[in-house]
């Protein structure tokens, strides 16, 4: 088993360049399977997701090349009559739905085994079966495995999603995409790797309106062409070297493809732990001291911090939170109002020293600052993984962070990364 052996204690100092969006990059390789023409991708992370995507990809018979941040994609047209996705594959990674509706409604069926991804709680099908009906494509499940299948021509609709799921929205567009007439997806999720899965799909000829809103308009088309696109860089990426350097104290500087805009939510987020995280085009900094302390409500009541649909403060990036909260003078309480799973690892925090009250699967109570120790942990998805890697930076003595694989799916370069920031960071096998 791969393991990063962590020597804790070290202030954080110097920069690292931001990879591109791994949660537009997935979408964008199903979406390929639109078009027989070559689609180009630039500043694609190398990581383990991506790597899975594309075996899927191949495995339908796709040709692609991967070199230095830039994949080119061609799908092509000799899939079978009915594209079968690689159950192996399929359990690796939950994006792998999302060939599902581009291949049945470019070839009229499609059989994918139920998607895996990190166990945070349910994740529900629900809306993407529930769109994709309303656009003409049936699905059933038989001997564990979803056939989807397009009976009639796929028809546009007005399709209003139950709750604003990122990957139902994304694959609703995708089929949508090449849908007879107007479909209109209401409480439409509009964060910015679905912004950017509409922009490649414009690119390659689709007509979608709506960007950046909750309700996007998509006019079918016949046809879907070549195009090619550079990715914007991953904001939960981001967001969670922001946290390394929040915790350890320290000077950081992220370069890469970064919109203010994006960043927003999480300068307000940051202002809560009295930090200043200083905003330009491509380039964000932030400083931070040993009296990280945490800024109250009005009336000294104590601060909640909560995740929701963009642009509120993403699920994502609320694992590393807490690992920083650790570390901050005062209390603040942590609502995970979207997955029920997603906080059971702050037991890790606990048994590393950390003042944590459990108060539900969606709640946890935060005190600090918490002198946390050294120890052997494993890494139990890729959210909560990396913020086990930022306690261990935090901590005093060594500890081992196990079944490193599972932060490979998200990160690129870690280990080198926090090396070059100072942290004292070894891969070994155990």
């Amino acid at each position: 088993m791969r393991c990063l052996q962590i020597q804790g204690g070290n202030p954080i100092r110097g920069s690292v360049v931001i990879s591109g969006n791994k949660n537009a990059a997935l979408p964008m390789i199903a979406a390929a399977m639109l078009s027989e023409e070559e689609i180009i991708l630039h500043n694609v992370p190398d990581i383990l997701d991506v790597r899975n995507m594309l075996a899927i990809a191949e495995a339908l018979g796709a040709e692609s090349k991967f070199q230095n941040g830039s994949l080119r994609l061609r799908a092509g047209s000799r899939f079978s009559s009915e594209p079968s996705l690689p159950a192996d594959l399929c359990a690796r990674i939950r994006a792998s739905l999302l060939f599902a509706g581009p291949l049945a409604a470019r070839y009229g069926s499609a059989r994918v085994f139920p998607p895996g991804g990190d166990v945070i709680g349910r994740r529900r099908l629900d809306g993407h079966f529930y769109g994709l009906r309303k656009l003409g494509l049936e699905m059933r499940e038989e001997d564990k495995c979803f056939h989807f299948s397009r009976q009639r021509k796929l028809q546009g609709a007005d399709i209003f999603l139950d709750e604003a799921s990122v990957t139902a929205t994304e694959h609703i567009m995708t089929v949508a995409a090449l849908a007879s007439g107007t479909t209109i997806i209401r409480n439409a999720a509009c964060e910015p790797h679905v912004t950017q899965l509409a922009e490649l799909l414009k690119a390659m000829g689709a007509q979608i309106s709506g960007l950046d809103t909750n309700q996007l308009r998509i006019e079918g088309v016949k046809q879907l062409g070549g195009a090619e696109i550079t990715l914007e860089g991953d904001h939960i990426e981001a967001a969670s070297y922001l946290s390394l350097c929040a915790a350890c104290g320290g000077q950081l500087t992220l370069t890469g493809k970064l919109p203010p805009r994006h960043y927003w939510m999480t300068r307000r987020i940051f202002e809560r732990f009295g930090l200043n995280l200083i905003l330009r085009p491509n380039l964000l900094t932030l400083e931070s001291n040993s009296n990280l302390q945490i800024v109250p409500d009005f009336g000294n009541a104590i601060p909640v911090i909560a995740d929701g649909p963009w642009p509120q403060f993403p699920s994502d990036m609320l694992s590393c939170l807490v690992a920083v909260a650790t570390q901050a003078r005062g209390t603040v309480l942590f609502f995970e109002k979207m997955f029920e799973s997603r906080l059971y690892f702050v037991d890790k925090l606990i048994s590393m020293g950390a003042n944590i009250v459990v108060c539900d699967p969606h709640r946890v109570v935060v005190s600090g600052p918490a002198r946390l120790s050294g120890c052997e942990i494993p890494s139990p998805d890729i959210r909560a993984g990396m913020a086990l890697v930022i306690a261990a930076c935090c901590a005093q003595g060594e500890s081992i962070l196990k079944n490193t694989a599972m932060l490979e799916r998200g990160y690129s370069n870690l280990a080198a990364n926090l090396r070059s920031l100072g942290c004292r960071v070894q891969e070994i096998e155990k």
